[in-house]
């Protein structure tokens, strides 16, 4: 996988020309942020070397490196999913890719099901802290010590530096967050009303089927972790309805700019 990772990383290097401090995952829904970026390049994920490409709707598979606030940016348009079928190892590769470039931080987005009963649909969450439901970790088989240890801390996976800065650009940019445990499942199917009222028992205040592993293998790597979830449905049982992607993307693009101006907001003071 160390080659791989460094192959496709000496791709991007030759196409991005000033490499970039802070690398953003922009889940479903979530990518009109790349578009954003001034003097950007952007790379097909299909032309990049060993890089996965998703299937999923709402995942555009691209990666933007450009300027916001006159910061340098990957924003990577889309990611891979452990219920695709990919093992978590190549779930993490852009990860991995992100570190080996030099990337010192990462912010993890997604689109996520309501669990607390206090949060609006469209709401925006800052991660505090994650639950891993996945039945897997993307650590798991023989370790790599040229890319982190063995046994790496996990007792702060999200930085409280960075989730002080995304509160500070909310306020200054008139955007409502809130803070919450975001918890992992495989999926592909929506979670039941039992493993909601289970999740909401454990401490889970939204649920989602990415970000986790990405964090975990970042963290490995030594780079700093923030993580954004939009609630884009309430989880099942909140509501008397059925839950369907469609509502997941339209949400997501209903709060496009309040998200825009979070990130813009946090990068400006990087």
């Amino acid at each position: 996988m160390y080659e791989r990772v460094e192959e496709t990383a000496a791709a991007v290097r030759g196409r991005c020309g000033a490499l970039p401090g802070t690398a953003i995952v922009l889940g479903s829904g979530l990518g009109d942020f790349a578009d954003t970026l001034l003097d950007a390049v952007a790379t097909p994920y299909g032309d990049l070397p060993h890089w996965p490409a998703s299937q999923v709707v709402g995942h555009a598979g691209r990666l933007v490196i450009g300027n916001v606030a006159g910061k340098r940016i990957a924003a990577l348009s889309g990611r891979v999913h452990f219920y695709e079928g990919y093992d978590l190892g190549t779930v993490v590769f852009a990860t991995r890719v992100m570190g080996r470039l030099g990337v010192k931080r990462i912010i993890l987005t997604n689109a996520a099901g309501g669990i607390n009963t206090g949060f609006a649909q469209g709401a925006l969450m800052i991660i505090d802290d994650h639950i891993n439901m996945l039945g897997s970790n993307p650590l798991v088989g023989s370790n790599d010590d040229r890319v982190g240890p063995r046994f790496p801390d996990m007792s702060e996976v999200y930085s409280a530096r960075l989730r002080t800065i995304a509160d500070d650009a909310a306020r200054a940019k008139g955007v409502q967050v809130s803070h919450g445990i975001y918890i992992a499942v495989h999926g592909p199917s929506y979670e039941t009303p039992a493993e909601i009222r289970f999740f909401r028992t454990i401490g889970a205040d939204a649920v989602g089927m990415s970000t986790v592993p990405e964090a975990i293998a970042a963290r490995h790597m030594g780079l700093e972790v923030l993580g954004i979830s939009c609630i884009t449905n309430m989880a099942a049982g909140v509501l008397p309805q059925p839950l369907v992607h469609d509502e997941v993307i339209d949400t997501a693009r209903r709060v496009r700019g309040s998200f825009i101006a979070l990130l813009e907001g946090i990068i400006e003071r990087l």
